[in-house]
């Protein structure tokens, strides 16, 4: 941005909403050339001379300092009398731009701690996963036809009395993208199973067909004709077609972040409610790749009554088909009753295609599958082809089938089945659905018409399946009522899956780093567009319409946004587990929405802080500002801007000048640019205007410099405007600020201990980088699967490292740059929460390697045993536990947003800006895979290997903690500390920046702020976002607030966290916090907002309990 006399004012729009609401994929990473130069004499006389030089400077530059500081307070005065920069606006919820100071401790309510620190007590009947993997052995024993599973008889008078009631719920998978993309898949296979399954379930209406990704559907929807899309209602309305889950896609589990899988879950429900009134009852999950609790949770708050799950551990499937449990009630392990339950039903088998769902025996199943009927394209692989069904053979055809039947429903407590039919893309071609419901009606009919089998087998949904279970079990048709024959209560997660011998599926937990960190940026910048536009619409009500905001067009691209990053969650997509051009197509859509709703950031924001509305103008070709920044509690965070001159102050809205740091652009060949770093303090969801004036300013200070290579000084020549210092021996490097102080390696430049000020303990702290080769063995690691050599090696590379060493008055930091990682540690000399914890930047480039996978590991002297914790969506934690007996892949798990381990008297915490796998594999050792590169396919059917590796950046925070007071071991939960939390949302949502280039006939600006007081601490704004009209294609009045009261452990120091907020026992009066806006409707709603809740309660007063995720339909005026 050219800096001129004239201001170039800076909207940090520091947009606070109950998260702190974006951020930049620009990470202020360096990528220094390897810095050269001859050694110097770093004695006390070199040091003297320093010193002596820079009086000089400083005495030299004093007479334009002042006369500078003289312009700019006539400048000032000036421009405040005419009101042209920073008019008074409407200050009455107080000086917008000077926060009040933060109290020393946090006011935290004692009924606020009570949910955490409960004792545990396990339900009579329950089922927790962590006994479960305890329990089993692991032994991957041969058992017969059903190979990973045992022999299963029956008696054959077991169903004299209750008939066996058998379900086949015909499905086609279709992948939202994996080996083509989702354009192509829809040209050339979608629209056409669509089309058929609207004319082969109208020619006989025993016919029936679920669908579940609703992405798919409504871009069929759109190309179809009025006639087709009422034969579709009443397909719908007979029930033979059901719409389950109703997503926008099938979820992956594990590296999604519950933002955005409540965000496609939304987007596909809307879908619904707008073209076919629909509201899924039953989830329908076959293909991600292990399961989370979040998305049960997440189902249930949206008012779905049962949801199937299909990929689990065999060792798992094999132990609850032993033990009759492959149908549970699902528990959240924090929940203290049964208001989380729901319904869930387990796949046995190994897959969800025909050979695994009739029976244990898949080389009679397949004969099932009437695709494979000889002259066909597909066969069985156990070389016994299907039979078409005939009068002379369906009597042993039927015997056959329902023997398989049999043997499965003995997994099972009740005499209802179900057998799913179906596989990836199936249904394509009309003659399939011929053979498949002909033939199987033929075999129904046999079956039905002979009492004596004692069976009545039908074509069903999945929901028919579901209601008849209930039925059968006297439960309640949709609710939580167990009945006479109860069924047990599971908590729990299912990671690490492993399909097949020691194959575990930790690989894609990383894969691809770069666009699943790509996928958090456009999240957060999504967030803070739905809120920003939100609030526009809101106060343009208010003010009257301007003739230009362009609120459609906005509309359309948050539209294009949601609907984008809905199709990233995809299980083959977030996962990187897609073709390269696939990928390519993923990343490309990430990329565009993120411009785009920028624009709509922009817009927002340009009409949020003009002073006189009147003077709006929409230009889409030359926005008004070129970028902005939201979160729900008042903060103040560091914010960093290019500049093209070290000579520059900067300004709040009051005039005064703000302390500033001018950093060395190390990439930058004019050597006069540089990057001008501030703390920036942002009101609650508000935006704040800084100024940039050029001109010399005493307080912004240039950060000075130290290189070394191989423990030794090095001086570089061409350092202009930045000085150098030096230290007299080879003591390790150390850079503190108010809360911590580190010691840095002189010669790796990595951590090696780290000293918290509060109570002046020292702890060992050490940051090393590990290599992960592939086994030998025929199967290989690849994008799925982790099959690693050996244990890790240390990466030691073969030139010793430059190191540079920053040093400044609002941050240091410590650049080391090896072959293939620029890896920096950045402290901010900030009282609160930025200054609490360490920033990680790893800059990884593996492009150039075969067969490797990376790690960042920290080893510390925390006595954490075998016990670590990782998050599950960023939305729960999950204790873990490594265990000897299982090999050393399946001990990597998902991490979203945090990993910590802990003893009685720490806990050390990595929060992570992008998913990654995680593993804790010695005590007090933190591991996490950071890119992996692989040479050949693993065999699940992708193809290919990992090579299209990009230099992705990683970002991280390392809090250490004190504790106060332990937790309970045993305990299945754990829960961050406010300051874990509130240190999450400064990394995953930094405040946005926007210039905009000051003229003499720019408008004037004044702060926003919409809020009068912080929201409470532990209550986030998950998302404000627009709700479609129902009668045109833009926004309606209203807008769906959707809020979460995170759990957290009171057990830690509270001191110091430059927090403004409090906490309310999860209450919150709407209306009192808002400053101009009022609360014209506020109706409590499910997640989705698909059913409307009724409710005696205060309608103003918002109340969650802990862990709570609710729904309101919201409408502001």
């Amino acid at each position: 941005m050219k800096l001129s006399r004239q201001f170039t004012v800076f909207g940090s729009a520091i947009f606070c909403v109950v998260v702190f609401s974006l951020y930049l994929m620009l990470d202020h990473i360096d990528h220094s050339k390897n810095p050269n130069g001859e050694r110097i004499q770093n004695g006390q006389l070199g040091i003297l001379q320093d010193k002596i030089d820079h009086l000089e400077r400083l005495l030299a530059e004093n007479n334009e300092i002042i006369g500078n500081i003289r312009d700019s307070v006539i400048n000032l005065r000036e421009t405040v009398k005419d009101g042209k920069m920073f008019p008074e606006g409407n200050m009455s919820q107080g000086d917008l731009e000077l926060l009040p100071p933060a109290p020393a401790l946090l006011p935290i309510h004692s009924e606020d701690c009570q949910f955490t620190a409960r004792t545990y007590s396990k339900a009579a009947d329950g089922v927790q996963m962590l006994d479960v993997y305890d329990l089993l052995s692991f032994d991957n024993l041969d058992g017969g036809v059903w190979k990973q599973g045992f022999d299963i008889s029956y008696k054959d008078n077991e169903w004299d009395n209750e008939p066996l009631q058998v379900f086949v719920v015909p499905h086609s998978h279709n992948d939202p993208g994996w080996l083509k993309t989702f354009d192509d898949y829809y040209r050339d296979q979608t629209q056409h199973i669509l089309n058929n399954m609207v004319v082969k379930l109208h020619e006989d209406s025993r016919r029936k067909m679920i669908w579940s990704e609703i992405s798919y559907f409504s871009k069929w929807w759109d190309n179809i004709d009025e006639q087709k899309r009422d034969a579709v209602r009443r397909l719908i309305e007979s029930g033979q077609l059901e719409v389950a889950t109703g997503g926008w896609v099938m979820p992956d589990e594990a590296n999604t972040h519950y933002f955005a899988l409540i965000d496609q879950l939304v987007e596909g429900h809307q879908w619904l409610e707008r073209n076919l009134g629909v509201k899924p009852k039953t989830g329908w999950a076959v293909d991600p790749f292990g399961h989370t609790p979040t998305q049960a949770y997440l189902l249930r708050q949206a008012g779905l009554s049962n949801m199937l799950i299909q990929r689990v551990h065999y060792s798992v499937k094999k132990h609850f088909a032993s033990q009759k449990t492959l149908e549970f009630f699902w528990r959240q392990n924090w929940d203290q009753d049964s208001s989380s339950d729901i319904l869930c039903h387990m796949m046995p088998f190994y897959s969800y295609d025909v050979p695994h769902t009739c029976g244990p025996d898949p080389k009679i199943c397949c004969q099932f599958d009437f695709k494979r009927l000889p002259g066909g394209r597909i066969s069985c692989p156990w070389r016994i082809p299907p039979q078409a069904i005939t009068d002379i053979n369906v009597q042993e055809r039927a015997q056959t089938l329902l023997d398989q039947y049999r043997k499965k429903s003995k997994l099972f407590r009740t005499n209802v089945l179900l057998a799913p039919l179906g596989d990836d893309f199936r249904y394509t071609e009309a003659v399939e659905w011929d053979q498949q419901f002909e033939n199987y009606q033929k075999l129904f009919d046999y079956m039905n018409s002979h009492p004596e089998l004692h069976v009545q087998a039908q074509f069903g949904t999945i929901s028919d399946y579901f209601e008849a279970l209930r039925k059968s079990t006297g439960m309640d048709p949709v609710g939580i009522n167990v009945g006479q024959l109860a069924l047990p209560v599971l908590s729990g997660d299912f990671f690490t899956y492993a399909d097949r011998d020691d194959h575990y599926w930790s690989g894609y937990f990383t894969s691809r780093p770069f666009y699943k960190r790509l996928d958090r940026v456009l999240e957060s910048h999504l967030r803070a567009a739905e809120v920003l536009y939100s609030l526009t619409l809101a106060n343009i009500q208010k003010y009257g319409q301007p003739n230009d905001y362009p609120a459609v067009d906005n509309y359309k691209l948050l539209t294009e946004a949601r609907r984008n990053l809905g199709l990233f969650q995809h299980h083959d997509a977030i996962t990187g587990t897609g073709k390269d051009w696939v990928v390519v197509d993923y990343g490309t859509r990430l990329f565009h929405s993120i411009l785009n709703v920028k624009r709509v950031i922009v817009s927002s924001a340009h009409w949020l802080v003009l002073k006189d509305k009147q003077t709006y103008f929409h230009d889409p070709s030359n926005p008004f500002l070129q970028m902005v920044s939201v979160h729900i509690q008042a903060r103040m965070s560091m914010v960093t801007v290019y500049v093209t001159t070290p000579k520059v102050r900067v300004l709040n809205a009051l005039g005064h000048v703000v302390r500033a740091q001018v950093s060395a652009m190390w990439n930058d060949a004019s050597h006069t640019a540089a990057d001008l770093s501030f703390v920036a303090q942002a009101a609650p969801l508000g935006l704040s205007v800084y100024q940039l004036m050029e001109g010399m300013e005493p307080r912004t200070e240039a950060a000075k410099y130290m290189f070394l290579q191989d423990g030794r000084q090095i001086s570089i020549s061409e350092l202009e405007h930045f000085r150098q210092f030096y230290q007299q021996d080879a003591a390790p490097v150390h850079i503190e600020n108010p809360h911590l102080k580190l010691s840095i390696s002189t010669a790796t430049g990595l951590l090696e201990k780290m000293r918290l000020k509060e109570d002046d303990s020292e702890h060992l702290v050490k940051v090393e980088f590990v290599l992960y080769g592939t086994t030998s063995n025929k199967d290989k690691s690849g994008a799925y699967l982790f099959l690693p050599d050996k244990e890790a090696t240390i990466y030691s590379p073969s030139q010793p490292p430059v190191v540079r060493v920053t040093k400044g008055p609002l941050f240091s930091e410590v650049t080391t740059t090896f072959m293939h990682i620029t890896h920096t540690l950045r402290l901010y000399n900030i009282q609160g929460v930025e200054g609490q914890s360490v920033e990680i930047c790893n800059t990884v480039d593996i492009r150039g390697e075969t067969n490797r996978e990376i790690a960042m590991r920290i080893t510390s002297d925390l006595n954490s045993k075998d016990r670590f914790f990782t998050d599950l969506n960023g939305y729960q934690l999950q204790p873990r536990k490594t265990m000897a007996k299982l090999p050393l892949q399946a001990n990597f798990y998902p991490m979203t947003s945090m990993v910590y381990l802990q003893d009685s008297s720490a806990r050390l915490s990595l929060l992570t800006a992008q998913s990654l796998g995680a593993a804790s594999l010695k005590s007090g050792q933190l591991e996490v895979i950071m890119d992996r590169r692989l040479n050949q396919d693993d065999n699940r059917g992708l193809g290919q290997g990992v090579l299209d590796n990009k230099i992705t950046a990683n970002s991280f925070r390392l809090l250490l903690e004190k504790r106060s007071s332990a937790e309970e071991e045993t305990a299945p939960y754990s829960y961050p500390s406010i300051l874990s939390h509130m240190s999450y949302m400064y990394l995953n949502h930094p405040l946005i920046s926007m210039a905009v280039n000051q003229r003499s006939d720019n408008p004037s600006l004044t702060p926003y702020s919409p809020l009068s007081a912080s929201f409470p601490c532990d209550m986030h704004l998950v998302n404000l976002r627009a709700i479609q009209s129902k009668v045109w294609g833009g926004p309606s009045e209203q807008a769906a607030l959707i809020l979460h009261r995170k759990g957290f452990d009171c057990g830690f120091s509270n001191r110091n966290t430059g927090l403004l907020c409090t906490t309310t026992r999860g209450k919150i009066h709407l209306e009192k916090l808002l400053t101009d806006l009022k609360v014209k409707s506020i109706t409590p709603v499910s997640l989705s907002l698909m059913h409307t809740h009724n409710s005696d309660a205060d309608p103003q007063e918002i109340s969650l309990k802990p862990m709570e995720i609710r729904t309101y339909r919201l409408q502001l005026s």
